[in-house]
């Protein structure tokens, strides 16, 4: 990951993430909510306690209200490349837990340690030959049974896809097949990787948002989570 390049855009990128995700109807706060919400279902569905929470890529702090608001009895740890980015998500919410500058190829933190590890759309920013050294990483910090949820773009969505050509801090991303991910997860020793698609509806098209639970298993969604357990 390009510590260089997340400094360079923390300072810009929430304006430049609005004005990129406009022609949705929607804001960067919407799709932030999602993520958390989404992931609140899963945990209640697999029956998880959790109590502790590491947002891998953290950046700005755009999840963490939303953490706040679904995991209230959750320690949530903001890990990331970018010092900058840190330093901004403290300012915007302090107190909205502990910080982690990853360095080199670690997250400095024992083994073990969390329920759940949570990535937004942070892979695509990773060359792909990373992506199992970094899932092996998140593997050894989450205790045994707990959870991870990698949140992406989907590559087979054509509006995702020019969304992601159009953006600025994007320009570097090469995005992900849920498949690959999936596989790249059972690569790095997690078990029973799956993977759930998303966002199929715009803002114009909100009152058919409540069908999307059922569409999960439909490659069109603008992105997915792929979500697998360390046994």
């Amino acid at each position: 990951m390009d510590k260089a390049e997340f400094d360079r855009f923390a300072d810009a990128y929430e304006d430049q993430h609005r004005a990129n995700v406009a022609v949705t109807g929607e804001g960067p706060e919407y799709f932030a909510e999602y993520k958390i919400r989404l992931l609140r279902q899963i945990t209640d569905l697999g029956r998880l306690e959790v109590a502790q929470i590491c947002d891998f890529g953290a950046g700005i702090g755009n999840s963490i209200p939303f953490f706040r608001r679904y995991f209230p009895e959750a320690a949530l740890t903001n890990a990331d490349v970018s010092e900058r980015s840190l330093a901004l998500a403290q300012q915007r919410h302090p107190g909205g837990g502990e910080s982690l500058l990853i360095e080199q190829d670690r997250i400095p933190t024992e083994a073990g340690r969390f329920d759940v590890v949570f990535s937004a759309c942070v892979f695509h920013h990773i060359p792909h030959e990373q992506h199992v050294g970094w899932l092996r990483e998140l593997h050894r910090i989450t205790r045994p049974g707990g959870l991870i949820a990698v949140f992406e773009h989907n590559p087979l969505n054509p509006l995702t896809v020019h969304a992601v050509n159009t953006c600025p801090f994007d320009a570097n991303a090469e995005l992900i097949v849920a498949r690959s991910l999936a596989q790249r997860l059972r690569d790095a020793g997690w078990s029973a990787p799956r993977t759930r698609y998303s966002l199929f509806f715009p803002r114009a098209l909100a009152w058919l948002r409540p069908i999307e639970g059922l569409l999960g298993w439909l490659p069109l969604g603008a992105q997915y989570v792929a979500l697998a357990r360390k046994a």
